[in-house]
């Protein structure tokens, strides 16, 4: 769980925020998502959905991870996606996955997926930028970073007792957040251009000779 948006929002990092609510909310994302992903390169997509069951607020990866395995039982997936209610991935275990997502997926572009904290205003708004996301920020743990870029919901309101508030964010605002994030996800992968880098050979016979 991350703190708030100004842990991404500098100068360098564009960073989109878009409501839940809005009737082309996944669209946005899927837009968002595919301009920050590589072209030009095959490079495996790894989605981490980063996050515990164990806490209300802080059950928005995992739900976007279960969600985006379930679509993935009924079509072919591009995206590889780790961190659902049945596996999640969160404070205890984080090094260990990503060491393994590392060891299965050489040189991996990998969005980091995690609950956020924020401004009263920005309850329900989902953003997405570059850089990666800093699990446990809002709680005052040091973990690792993850991810080449990043897509956080803010679930609740940051200031005060953060531990208390994420326990008693409402689901119904968590379960549809992470709907339209995983959409848009979904729709991402459907969309995404995978150009390869490679030149194609062109043989010359009259420059190869035999020796």
């Amino acid at each position: 769980m991350n703190l708030n948006s100004s842990l991404f929002n500098n100068n360098k990092n564009r960073l989109s925020r878009i409501l839940h609510e809005d009737t082309d909310a996944s669209k946005q994302i899927s837009q968002e998502l595919i301009n920050l992903l590589p072209t030009g390169k095959l490079q495996p997509i790894v989605i981490v959905c980063i996050g515990t069951d164990r806490s209300t607020g802080d059950s928005l990866g995992p739900l976007v991870g279960t969600l985006l395995s379930e679509k993935a039982e009924n079509s072919s997936s591009s995206f590889h996606v780790y961190g659902t209610l049945d596996d999640p991935i969160h404070a205890m275990n984080l090094q260990e996955k990503l060491n393994e997502i590392k060891k299965l997926h050489a040189n991996a572009f990998i969005v980091g997926i995690d609950a956020c904290l924020g401004k009263m205003k920005s309850v329900g708004i989902v953003q997405i930028g570059q850089g990666p996301v800093k699990p446990g920020a809002g709680v005052n743990k040091d973990l690792p970073s993850v991810g080449n870029a990043h897509i956080t919901g803010i679930v609740n309101v940051s200031g005060f007792m953060e531990f208390m508030v994420l326990q008693n964010t409402r689901l119904n605002l968590v379960l549809k957040m992470a709907k339209t994030i995983a959409e848009g996800i979904y729709e991402a992968q459907n969309l995404y251009p995978i150009k390869p880098s490679i030149t194609p050979f062109t043989w010359s016979f009259k420059q190869e000779k035999t020796l």
